[in-house]
């Protein structure tokens, strides 16, 4: 799976009547998305929209309860 190095522009999308955008093949290969694939749908406030294909996520999701474990064994606490 290719990494983003920084932004990159794939082309413009519509959205359809019913809420649907097609993403752009070039992307879809870049980042390995087929047909069923399931995507989830991020929002930084009214900014951007994010897809990110769920295994990617889920990794993340382990990589992040791993990080949480570790600090928790080693008594680290993230005050704001």
């Amino acid at each position: 799976m290719a990494k983003f190095s920084g932004p990159q522009v794939y082309g413009a999308v519509t959205v359809g009547e019913r809420g649907q955008v097609v993403i752009p093949a070039k992307l879809r290969k870049v980042f390995g998305i087929s047909p069923g694939d399931k995507l989830f749908v991020f929002t930084k406030g009214h900014e951007f929209i994010n897809l990110v294909p769920s295994a990617q996520f889920n990794e993340f999701l382990e990589h992040m309860s791993q990080m949480l474990e570790k600090m928790k064994k080693e008594n680290i606490h993230i005050n704001k």
